[in-house]
C-alpha cells in the first residue's frame, strides 16, 4: 500500500465549493479519502456530488463557533469519522495601506484568522482521544506565500496569513504536548490563476501598482524561480502529502508550494 493512500480516512475541507478548496477535495478523494465539503455557498453540494457517492456537504460559516461544532459533528455522524481537516477558507481584499477600510480589515481577520483558529479548536477537540472521532489525524492550514514576501497591495492579507503560520506552529506544539495524535502543518501557496488569484492581479493594477493585470502576473512569474504560476494540482498534491503517512513525522511545518518565490 502506498504511503499516500488515504483509503478509510475522512476529511473535512473548508471553502471547498470552488477554487483551491475544490481541487484539494478532489485530490483527497482521488487518494481514497471520504470528503465532506464545508462552505457557506450552497453550491458546495454540487461539488460534493461531483466527487461521487459517499461524499458529503455541510454548510459551514468558519467565523461561527456553533457552525464549526455542527460541521464536525455532521462529518463524524455522516461519514464515520474525522481524520483530516483542511482549513482552506480565506478571503483577500486588495488595498493600499493608506486606503484600507476598517471593515475590510475585520473581514479578513474574521475569515482568515478567527476561522482558522476555530477550525483548530474544533478539529483538535474532535480528533483527540475521547473526541467524537478520537483517532488523531492531520490538520492542514492554508497560509500563503504572502506570509513570506512583501508584495504591495496585500498588507492585511499578508498579516493574516502570517498569523496562520504562527497558529500552526503553536497548535502543533499543543497537540503534541497533550498527546492528541494530531499533526498540524500549513502550506504557503504561490499565486494560482483561480478566481481569487485573477482578482488579485486585476485589483493591484486597478489601484495603480501595475500598468495592467498582465504586468502584475509577469512580476510574480519574474519573482518565481520555477518560472510559472502555480496550479490547483500543485497545491492539492501538497495537501495530500501532509494528510498522508508520507508526512507521518512532520508537524509544525510550513511547506512552501510557491515555485521558490518566497525563499
Amino acid at each position: 500500500m502506498s504511503v499516500f493512500d488515504l483509503t478509510g480516512r475522512t476529511a473535512l475541507v473548508t471553502g471547498a465549493a470552488q477554487g483551491l478548496g475544490e481541487g484539494m477535495a478532489k485530490a483527497l478523494a482521488a487518494a481514497g479519502a471520504t470528503v465532506m465539503i464545508g462552505d457557506v455557498q450552497e453550491s458546495g453540494a454540487e461539488t460534493a456530488a461531483a466527487l461521487g457517492d459517499g461524499h458529503g456537504f455541510v454548510k459551514l460559516d468558519v467565523t461561527d463557533d456553533d457552525s464549526w461544532a455542527a460541521a464536525c459533528t455532521a462529518t463524524v455522524e455522516q461519514l464515520g469519522g474525522l481524520d483530516i481537516l483542511v482549513n482552506n477558507a480565506g478571503i483577500e481584499i486588495t488595498s493600499l495601506l493608506t486606503e484600507v477600510e476598517s471593515e475590510q480589515i475585520r473581514k479578513m481577520l474574521e475569515v482568515n484568522v478567527l476561522g482558522t483558529t476555530l477550525g483548530l479548536k474544533h478539529g483538535l477537540r474532535t480528533m483527540r482521544p475521547g473526541g467524537a472521532a478520537g483517532k488523531g489525524g492531520s490538520i492542514i492550514n492554508v497560509a500563503s506565500v504572502a506570509a513570506t514576501i512583501a508584495f504591495p497591495g496585500i498588507a492585511v492579507y499578508s498579516a493574516t496569513k502570517s498569523a496562520v503560520d504562527r497558529l500552526t506552529k503553536v497548535a502543533a506544539m499543543e497537540a503534541g504536548k497533550l498527546g492528541t495524535g494530531v499533526r498540524v502543518n500549513c502550506i504557503y501557496p504561490g499565486l494560482v490563476p483561480t478566481a481569487m488569484g485573477a482578482g488579485l492581479a486585476n485589483d493591484v493594477a486597478e489601484i495603480g501598482l501595475f500598468a495592467s493585470a498582465e504586468e502584475a502576473v509577469g512580476a510574480v512569474v519574474e519573482l518565481t524561480p520555477a518560472g510559472r504560476l502555480g496550479t490547483v494540482e500543485d497545491m492539492a498534491d501538497a495537501v495530500v502529502f501532509l494528510a498522508s503517512d508520507a508526512s507521518r513525522f512532520v508537524t509544525g511545518a510550513g511547506l512552501p508550494v510557491d515555485g521558490g518565490m518566497g525563499m
